[in-house]
Parts: C-alpha cells; sequence; structure tokens
C-alpha cells in the first residue's frame, strides 16, 4: 500500500492537478506543524500544567482555559514568519494580527479556532482546531478586519484537526476532503481516507436537546418528528449524539453520517447565533459541502453569507443533504 504524507498529497494537488500554488501547500504543511504542537499539549494534559482557567476572558467575553491561550500562540508563532500570509484572525483575539514588519508577507489570510471544544479539555473529550484560507484582496490592508470579510465562497482551503485517541487532519482544498492521521513515531501525517463523502439521508442527529424549549418552531418542528421514531410522520427511528465539541461531531457525520445543528433560539437571537462565521461555520460548510453533504442557516446557505464583522456568529445547520434540505423547507414554511 502507498504510504502518501500529507506533504505528498499537497504536492500532487499543486504539480498534477493543478488545484493549489507552492504558497498555499507550504502554508497549510505550516498549520499541520502547529496542529501537532497543539495536539502534544492536550496529550501532557495535567503532566504539562496546561488544564484549568487561564483566568482571562476571549473577545466574546468567555473564560478562557489554558490550552485556549497557548494553542492560539502556537498558531501565531507558527504562522508569522512563513512569508505566505498577509494577515491573520483567532477566534479569540478581539482584532486581525498583524505580520511583523521582518518577515515578509504572502497572498493568504488564515482564520482560525485555535481550540474548538476546549470546555472538554479537563474531562478528556476530543477537542481540535478549525482553519480557513483566504485570499487577501488586491489593496486591502491586512491589518483591517474588512479584509476578512470575504463569503465562505471564497475559500481556498479549509480544515480541522481533532485531537482524540488518535490525531486527525481534514482538510479541502476544493478538491474533495482528504482526511489523514498522525504517525506519532514518523511525526508525519499520513493519508488514511480520501473522498470522504456524507450520505444524503441518515439515521442520527446531533443537537443539544437541553435547549429545545428556546428553540424556534422549525426545529422544534423537526426534531420532535425524529423522536417520534416508527411511529411518526418520519416511519423510522433516530439515535441522537452529542459531543459538545464541534470538531468531534461534525468529524462522525463525515465519518458515518448525520445531520449537526446548533440553531439560533430565543436566548442568542439578538447575537445571531452560538458560532462564528469566521472561525468555525465557513470552515466546516466547505468541508460538509466538498464531502457532498449541505450547511444552511435555516434560511440560506452558509457560505453565500456576506460577514458583517469578524465575530459574526450564524445559526448551522449541516450534514445529509436531505436532512438539511428538510429543515431548511421548515424555515421557509
Amino acid at each position: 500500500m502507498r504510504r502518501i504524507t500529507l506533504s505528498r498529497y499537497l504536492i500532487e494537488e499543486q504539480r498534477e492537478k493543478g488545484k493549489i500554488n507552492a504558497d498555499l501547500r507550504l502554508l497549510i504543511e505550516v498549520v499541520a506543524r502547529a496542529c501537532k504542537s497543539i495536539s502534544v499539549a492536550v496529550g501532557k494534559g495535567a503532566i504539562g500544567g496546561v488544564l484549568g482557567e487561564a483566568g482571562s476572558d476571549n473577545v466574546q467575553g468567555e473564560a478562557q482555559k489554558k490550552l485556549d491561550v497557548l494553542s492560539n500562540e502556537i498558531f501565531l508563532e507558527a504562522n508569522e514568519w512563513g512569508g505566505h500570509l498577509a494577515g491573520m484572525a483567532s477566534e479569540e483575539m478581539e482584532l486581525p494580527h498583524a505580520i511583523p514588519n521582518r518577515y515578509p508577507q504572502g497572498e493568504y489570510l488564515l482564520l482560525f479556532d485555535p481550540l474548538d471544544g476546549s470546555s472538554n479539555i479537563d474531562i478528556n473529550v476530543s477537542v481540535g482546531t478549525i482553519f480557513s484560507v483566504l485570499r487577501c484582496p488586491e489593496g486591502a490592508d491586512p491589518t483591517q478586519e474588512a479584509a476578512f470579510l470575504q463569503p465562505g465562497t471564497r475559500q481556498v482551503a479549509a480544515g480541522y484537526a481533532v485531537y482524540g485517541p488518535t490525531t486527525l487532519l481534514v482538510l479541502t482544498v476544493g478538491d474533495g476532503v482528504a482526511c489523514f492521521t498522525l504517525d506519532r513515531e514518523q511525526g508525519s501525517f499520513v493519508l488514511t481516507q480520501e473522498n470522504m463523502r456524507i450520505p444524503e439521508d441518515t439515521r442520527e442527529f446531533a443537537i443539544n436537546m437541553s435547549n429545545l424549549r428556546h428553540w424556534e418552531a422549525p426545529v422544534r418542528r423537526y426534531v420532535e418528528e425524529l423522536l417520534a421514531g416508527k411511529e411518526g410522520p418520519r416511519g423510522k427511528d433516530f439515535n441522537m449524539r452529542w459531543v459538545a465539541s464541534m470538531v468531534a461531531d461534525v468529524h462522525r457525520i463525515l465519518t458515518r453520517g448525520g445531520i449537526f445543528m446548533y440553531p439560533t433560539d430565543a436566548r442568542i437571537r439578538d447575537q445571531g447565533g452560538k458560532l462564528r462565521l469566521l472561525y468555525e461555520a465557513n470552515p466546516m460548510s466547505f468541508i460538509v459541502e466538498q464531502a457532498g453533504g449541505a450547511a444552511s442557516t435555516g434560511r440560506e446557505r452558509i457560505l453565500d453569507l456576506r460577514p458583517s464583522g469578524l465575530h459574526m456568529r450564524v445559526p448551522v445547520i449541516l450534514g445529509a443533504k436531505n436532512e438539511v434540505e428538510r429543515v431548511a423547507a421548515y424555515h421557509r414554511d
């Protein structure tokens, strides 16, 4: 069996398929190295002194874990010197991160959630990193948020890492979705699954049921139909799965199908939703669509949204195409 490393996969995407250029290839390799460093820190846990609260809040007013802060620093330090980036933006920071003047600047913008699901880290449940790559518009100032406010359709690459029993890197450059597993002994990501596909139908859904009383009517209608099982209008039983770590929930859908929902509700309607468009919804939607799935707010395709700010939040419904369309149809009704 051919052993294809991430580097070889990217070189083939560049040289044979012309899907990416050398700078984007090198940028993704640097991102992968940063993910390996975060994986090491996550793996050490209490031994590395990285568990617990950091004693600070992020820009959203959420309490930061020590690993949130450490992961953010790892990503910034790994990527600022390579010469591939014009700028970076992080879920943990209010403003874009400027590339220091002593380093060359490139044509790309990197957006990332350095440690998704960090509320689970102290109980040893899978967490991860999510990232998105855009081109910096010509003439735009990459130190200003306006450069980053592009619809998800303009992403040139997106991916996530899962730090679980194995460390995985899932990636799309607009040519399908591939999954790589970290070989800890060799220190390299190795291709373990190509052309990941999400079945159009499913019997699994992921949602935080404790929020049911706050949901809008279309989402409540849809979930109640699933819960009714064989005796209900769907005529089959559904299983619910909820990890509360988006990377883990989405990876399950990429692996065996399903639908993931974090809809808006009465408590968060004024802020637009729970998940951030640029750091979570856009990259995950790009990946899901490349795998044959769909991603919607319930009212419109996520990748078509025009961001209004770096930390804009949106409802997210993604996964099996037919199920996402059913939820969207209930919103139209």
